[in-house]
């Protein structure tokens, strides 16, 4: 059974979600998408990506450039879902009020980060729970689709054709 303070929180957030994505438009190769991932894929990927901070930055620089080849490739409706969440992320109000984040992307914390996450996969609100899901399937593609990834993993890639 929702609360009445969940019901009010959930309706603020979807508010929210409408209003701070709905004249957005995403831009693969922008800086901010490319902050947003940049900071999330660490804390998505822990125990995935390398220890070795110059081997880390690289493999993060790779997940970036994945999801930019990711989201091109989707139909345009979901480009457009997509598009509301990073201006969602993006806008200062809606990234401290609905994400929970209060710093710019690359100043965040990544124990702030994983609240953020946290809570949007556990959510009462089913567009957050959504959100979630889109940002980790494609982060998680954007890494394990990547030649790099695949050392850890024992695979070693794909066949060869003569």
């Amino acid at each position: 059974m929702m609360t009445r303070r969940q019901w009010i929180g959930g309706s603020i957030a979807a508010a929210a979600l409408v209003a701070g994505g709905a004249a957005y438009e995403f831009s693969a190769a922008g800086v901010d998408e490319r902050a947003i991932v940049a900071a999330i894929a660490p804390v998505l990927l822990d125990g995935a990506l390398p220890r070795d901070p110059a081997a880390r930055a690289g493999a993060v620089e790779d997940v970036v450039r994945g999801m930019e080849v990711a989201v091109a490739g989707l139909p345009l409706e979901l480009r457009a879902q997509l598009n509301q969440l990073f201006g969602i992320l993006r806008f200062p109000l809606t990234r401290r009020f609905v994400a929970g984040v209060r710093d710019a992307w690359p100043d965040a914390k990544p124990d702030e980060i994983t609240r953020f996450l946290t809570s949007w996969r556990y959510s009462g609100v089913a567009r957050l729970r959504g959100a979630y899901d889109a940002l980790h399937q494609l982060m998680m593609a954007a890494w394990y689709g990547n030649e790099r990834a695949w050392t850890a993993i024992g695979y070693a890639g794909p066949p060869h054709v003569a």
